[in-house]
């Protein structure tokens, strides 16, 4: 079977697929490190640089060729509930529009698209949908968290299946441990690290780290989340899957250090091994805040292969 993969990033949804047996013959981003970083991984796949909606899908197809599967990944920050209160682009919503046309012109078997759970209050939300279902697709609509599929960070996110022959068939949970924080940290290398109780610390992170202390002592290391507002109490233990993985560098690690205690932020090998992906996975390219941002952006693996193996056998 062969895919296309739209807003692709760094090649999250494409892991996923290559891991399921699918060849992945095309691929569009419109952020040039995302697509260096995909074409580094997936040397194979015909990249192209360039917003969806500048690109003729017809004109796409006969320098891809027929595919079986378009996955999609539309724009999600204008959606997702961690935005606050800030004004939402409605040009941005509307870029998961494009599977239509994609749709329109290819005609594959299977449609995928993802998308934070917040996108279904969207006012097109149905529009989407019902366009969907006059090209002619059975769809299915399912709200996944990756921490039941192997991968150590709880990251829940709406998936809609979508087959021309019938209804989508659910996607299977596989029987897999629950991993945790600690399984992803590198505890051997050379990061920058610093006192937590340094001169200049945000009073926000000395107070999330003290709940922290009154749950769990001073002797435990545990996560703080340093950027960003969090209702949980803003931190967590290391022995449960990751909070979920968001476009800004967010997680510090706390521990011990028999003077007092160091904070550190988890490094993108950490992250990446949190979102799924192998060790042959490489980025090397952009800074370490793009490659961040990449991270917070990307389909963890592991899910996108069982919805591949659920949907087409």
């Amino acid at each position: 079977m062969k895919a296309l993969d739209l807003f692709c990033g760094g090649g999250g949804s494409s892991y996923g697929l290559w891991n399921a047996g699918v060849e992945v013959a095309g691929a569009v981003d419109m952020w040039d490190v995302a697509t260096t970083t995909y074409q580094h991984n997936f040397p194979d796949t015909k990249v192209f640089t360039d917003r969806l909606e500048n690109i003729d899908p017809k004109s796409l197809k006969r320098k891809v060729g027929k595919v079986d599967i378009i996955i999609s990944s539309p724009e999600c920050t204008n959606h997702t509930c961690a935005k606050g209160s800030k004004p939402r682009c409605e040009d941005s919503k509307a870029t998961a529009l494009q599977l239509v046309r994609y749709a329109r012109a290819f005609e594959p078997r299977f449609l995928v698209l993802e998308n934070v759970v917040h996108m279904r209050p969207w006012s097109r939300y149905g529009e989407l949908l019902t366009e969907l279902e006059n090209l002619g697709y059975h769809l299915k609509e399912q709200v996944l968290d990756s921490s039941k599929f192997g991968v150590p960070q709880s990251r829940r996110r709406l998936f809609i299946t979508a087959d021309l022959e019938g209804e989508p068939a659910d996607i299977k949970i596989p029987k897999r441990k629950i991993k945790t924080v600690e399984e992803i940290l590198d505890r051997d290398g050379i990061w920058k690290t610093t006192p937590l109780n340094k001169e200049g610390r945000a009073k926000d992170t000395l107070k999330r780290a003290d709940r922290a202390f009154k749950e769990l002592g001073k002797k435990q290391p545990f996560l703080v989340v340093y950027y960003g507002s969090d209702a949980a109490g803003g931190w967590q233990s290391i022995d449960r899957p990751l909070r979920t993985i968001t476009t800004v560098d967010r997680f510090g690690l706390v521990q011990p250090d028999g003077k007092g205690h160091t904070l550190r932020m988890l490094q993108v090998p950490e992250l990446k091994r949190a979102m799924g992906f192998g060790k042959d996975y490489e980025m090397l390219f952009g800074t370490r805040r793009e490659n961040v941002k990449l991270l917070g952006n990307a389909v963890c693996p592991p899910v996108m292969a069982e919805i591949i193996n659920s949907i087409t056998y």
